[in-house]
C-alpha cells in the first residue's frame, strides 16, 4: 500500500514539473508564430460574403 503513495507523490511532482516547463515556454514566447505572418500576404483573401439587409416593409395609411 506504501507504494501506491510513493508512485502519486512521484507522479504528482512530475506533473508539477511539466506545468511549471510549459508556463516557462510560454512566457519565452516559445509558442508564437513567426512563420506565419511572412506568407500571409501570399495566400487569396476569402471572400466574405455580406448579409444581405432584411427589410421589413409595411404600407403606411
Amino acid at each position: 500500500m506504501s507504494v501506491i503513495y510513493i508512485l502519486l507523490a512521484i507522479s504528482i511532482i512530475v506533473a508539477i514539473g511539466f506545468f511549471v516547463a510549459f508556463i516557462v515556454a510560454v512566457k519565452r514566447g516559445q509558442f508564437d508564430d513567426s512563420y506565419t505572418p511572412s506568407v500571409r500576404m501570399l495566400f487569396e483573401d476569402e471572400l466574405i460574403k455580406d448579409k444581405p439587409n432584411k427589410t421589413i416593409l409595411t404600407k403606411k395609411d
